[in-house]
């Protein structure tokens, strides 16, 4: 997830991919046909979105003060203070996983010509120094970008790195373009789909059980709407037999596939398929409320990114989730960079809510004091259910601020979010919400038990939410 000077004011100008406020539906280009493609039963089943660290904060910074290539780094000591840290103040609340990102330079040392080192450090030192503190590690990483030499093996078959790329005889989109930053397989090439299954087999030997895997839209299409054109772009047919072949060999290491800067063309139909989390949202970036809800609110657009702030993509794209469905990802959170407390509230319920991950990219430098809107326990025994919630509407207006969904226990939760400047009063009839009759009413964030009632009033400040549980 390396920064790039995409979402400059020339992104505003972009009218062909900006729909009107109120409307739902992806304006996607025609349909593609797509061949068969294999059935991967069960990767849904069970999974909740994770709640986890990442060093996002730490190297975005890093570039955005000119650091870049092979001067960046994190040093030993300071994944120890990390993981330290995490596994002390996260993770008795259920922060359980430490996550790499882009940015470091990332290389293939040995003869598997996968990754083995990020930055300095070497991942299975990374991953032994994760395990002793019970805490998982999370890998950035893509099955389809080669690292190691071109003329290394792939196991199994007479085939070698190199024999996956494209030649003259590779369909592309943009024949007269090059990629730019990474080396990518052709999935269509024959000894892809054990280079694929090789590189899960790589991850899950050093004990990884999370790879987040970033620029998806290069790979079928060669392009995102801020850049233009930034690659050849191998097509649909490739794109959807790559993201086959990485859920199989997921499925089979029993690894957690997170899917980032896809197009979700034709309705995310085949991220939705194969992967076990899907991004909805530009980059955090800076953070704060402009990521969160400011960033071109109500607006939507035909590739990536779809939208732009986290509360439009969530909406946007709520129709395609659910219990033992793909889980939305709105990127992670940088609590610092959020002026009032009423946002961090905010920022933290949303993730919640809608089913999606906590990823904290503070870090013990700069998380100051809000670790406790991280760690509200009361708040996050909805990730521990399973819980994944729905808007009052589809669409990108106001209604889309009332989430609500039902716990395991036939408990319900209702969550009102003011998107406002200013301090609304708002409410909500919980028959609307096809919650019949009168309800005891529980505050997740003051943890104070408001009485019994069939409906929910609330005056609530500028940038801040009401999130309740509803017993009988």
């Amino acid at each position: 997830m390396k920064a790039m000077a995409i979402w400059t004011g020339t992104l505003l100008a972009v009218t062909l991919c900006c729909s009107c406020s109120n409307d739902i539906e992806m304006r996607y280009p025609p349909k593609y046909e797509l061949p068969e493609l294999p059935v991967v039963e069960g990767i849904h089943d069970g999974q909740k979105a994770p709640l986890y660290w990442s060093i996002y904060e730490y190297a975005y910074t890093l570039e955005q003060n000119g650091v870049s290539g092979s001067d960046m780094d994190f040093t030993e000591a300071q994944w120890d203070e990390v993981i330290n840290w995490v596994a002390t103040d996260l993770k008795p609340f259920g922060y359980d996983m430490v996550c790499t990102d882009g940015f470091l330079p990332m290389q293939a040392k040995d003869a598997s010509g996968y990754m083995t080192h990020y930055g300095s450090m070497p991942l299975k030192d990374l991953a032994a120094k994760c395990k002793a503190k019970g805490v998982k590690l999370g890998i950035y990483d893509n099955p389809l970008w080669i690292h190691g030499p071109l003329d290394t093996p792939i196991e199994g078959t007479n085939r070698t790195f190199g024999q996956l790329l494209a030649d003259d005889s590779t369909p592309v989109q943009n024949p007269q373009s090059q990629d730019q930053w990474f080396t990518w397989i052709v999935s269509t090439k024959e000894g892809a789909q054990e280079y694929i299954d090789g590189f899960f087999r790589h991850y899950k030997e050093l004990g990884v059980s999370f790879i987040r895997m970033d620029f998806l839209s290069w790979y079928e299409d060669g392009r995102d709407r801020g850049s233009g054109i930034v690659g050849r772009g191998y097509g649909r047919e490739a794109y959807a037999r790559a993201l086959a072949y990485i859920a199989q060999s997921a499925k089979k290491y029993g690894i957690f596939t997170s899917l980032v800067m896809p197009h979700l063309n034709n309705d995310a139909e085949v991220e939705a398929r194969y992967g076990n989390m899907v991004r909805v949202v530009a980059d955090t970036g800076n953070g704060g409320w402009y990521h969160t809800s400011a960033h071109d609110k109500g607006r939507s657009y035909t590739s990536w990114p779809n939208c732009m702030n986290q509360f439009d993509g969530f909406n946007y794209w709520a129709h395609i989730t659910g219990r033992n469905k793909v889980i939305l990802d709105g990127d992670f959170l940088r609590l610092n960079k959020y002026d009032t407390d009423a946002e961090r509230q905010t920022a933290v319920t949303l993730q919640i809510m809608t089913g999606g991950p906590v990823a904290v990219a503070d870090q013990p430098q700069t998380i100051g004091s809000n670790l406790q809107f991280y760690t509200n326990s009361e708040l996050l025994a909805l990730r521990q259910d399973g819980f994944v919630g729905q808007p009052l509407s589809n669409q990108l207006g106001q209604q889309s601020e009332t989430w609500y969904g039902q716990m395991s226990d036939g408990s319900h939760v209702v969550a009102l979010f003011n998107r406002s400047d200013a301090q609304a009063t708002l409410s909500a009839d919980f028959s609307q919400l096809g919650i019949n009759g009168t309800w005891k009413v529980r505050d997740l964030w003051s943890h104070t038990d408001e009485g019994a009632t069939n409906s929910l009033v609330a005056t609530i400040p500028a940038h801040g939410c009401k999130v309740v549980r509803l017993t009988k």
